[in-house]
């Protein structure tokens, strides 16, 4: 697809769902002047909008990052325009502070699959892999790993698996294990806000696992971009120094601030119900592709608000299919998640986002929304549908 007929594509999902009356996954994108208005609304509960502008990451920065410390119960935090800076510089500190430049980390992690190898292209870094199955390791894989690494990175939940998180005593052990190997232990929480109900710890406790958390604003909590880097006072401040040779100490972010703060007041204490609520979809939508054959609801029970669904189409169908059920119901099942090819041929695999927009939909909503998204898919099939099996997939 060219680049026109891709921004094409992508105005046309963003019309067709913007012009829903009801949309399960991830809700509706606003226009520029909507997000603005938005933000001056709910910035006004967050912080004193009468106060100043910040500069070079003072003011409403800096009150973001004490802010960020109380809840992850860190001695400091540190505000990064980005997360990929925020954990290449992590990552970076705590190699030389351990003075071993190997990082042991998941396959499907974010620096391994998002972040065009920039492990050892900026930092010289090198990564090894203690499991590839669609999990995290577990406490025998990090034991058994034969060279030593300093740093053990855990993504929390692991977003390219399904969001998947381990129990709590596996987690707990899994660090232990790390500590046995005189490596500390980095925790990719971008979306860690919204482990507490899996886990049934506090935020606090979880994040205390950890020797540094890096969390994202966008991702969960609606900000506009942002991150920040959480830990010990010393290690903050060194990645203070790397932030600014990165090119990350910005002369003016109160835009970002704002909002991750009013995310911080606004989304936050609605992150477990909409856990709660993700169980009840993900069974509703397994309950309408109980006929569809290879299709599946990974996990089964989602660990957090999100999780994934495939089906044994073309991605484009799908999309198609998708755009076609918006445009003609003003009803949209998976909002404007795309659908990508997955590892197994002829499966295509999307992501489901419960949030506030999901939080109307039933039960037998959901499972009316499938059962109508099929009706689309099979429209647009150019080959008779495969038999129905007569058992779901978990």
């Amino acid at each position: 697809m060219t680049d026109t007929n891709e921004a094409e594509q992508r105005a046309r999902r963003r019309a067709a769902v913007n012009g829903c009356d009801k949309v399960l996954s991830d809700g509706k994108r606003p226009s520029l002047r909507e997000r603005l208005s938005q933000l001056q609304v709910e910035a006004d509960a967050a912080y004193d909008l009468d106060g100043p502008p910040d500069v070079y990451g003072d003011g409403v920065v800096a009150e973001l990052e004490r802010r960020t410390a109380g809840l992850l119960g860190t001695a400091d935090a540190a505000f990064f325009p980005t997360g990929t800076m925020a954990q290449q510089v992590a990552l970076r500190c705590w190699a030389g502070r351990t003075g071993n430049t190997t990082v042991a980390l998941h396959p499907l992690s974010h620096p391994e699959m998002h972040e065009r190898r920039a492990l050892s292209a900026l930092t010289g870094l090198r990564s090894i892999h203690p499991t590839r199955e669609r999990r995290l390791p577990d406490a025998e894989e990090v034991r058994g790993l034969d060279e030593p690494f300093g740093t053990l990175m855990l993504e929390l939940p692991l977003r390219d698996a399904g969001f998947v998180l381990p129990t709590w005593e596996e987690l707990t052990a899994t660090v232990d294990a790390a500590r046995e190997r005189e490596a500390v232990v980095h925790f990719d929480g971008a979306r860690l806000w919204e482990c507490p109900p899996h886990f049934g710890r506090p935020l606090a406790e979880i994040a205390g696992l950890a020797d540094s958390v890096y969390v994202s604003f966008y991702k969960s909590l609606g900000a506009l971009s942002g991150a920040a880097l959480a830990g010990p006072a010393e290690l903050v401040d060194e990645a203070r120094a790397w932030r600014h040779r990165y090119g990350g100490l910005l002369f003016q972010q109160w835009p970002a601030a704002l909002a991750a703060l009013a995310g911080l007041e606004r989304e936050l204490p609605r992150l477990e119900s909409y856990v709660a609520h993700a169980k009840d979809v993900a069974g509703a939508l397994a309950q309408g592709l109980a006929g569809e054959p290879w299709s599946r609801v990974h996990p089964s029970i989602p660990h957090t608000h999100q999780f994934q669904v495939w089906l044994p189409y073309p991605a484009e169908l799908l999309d198609e299919a998708a755009l076609r059920q918006a445009e003609e119901t003003k009803v949209s099942v998976f909002g404007g998640n795309r659908w990508f090819a997955a590892e197994v041929p002829g499966v295509s695999v999307t992501e489901v986002t419960v949030a506030a927009s999901a939080l109307e939909w039933t039960a037998e909503d959901v499972t009316e929304g499938i059962t109508d998204f099929l009706r689309f898919v099979r429209r647009e099939l150019p080959y008779p549908a495969p038999p129905a099996r007569t058992s779901p997939v978990s």
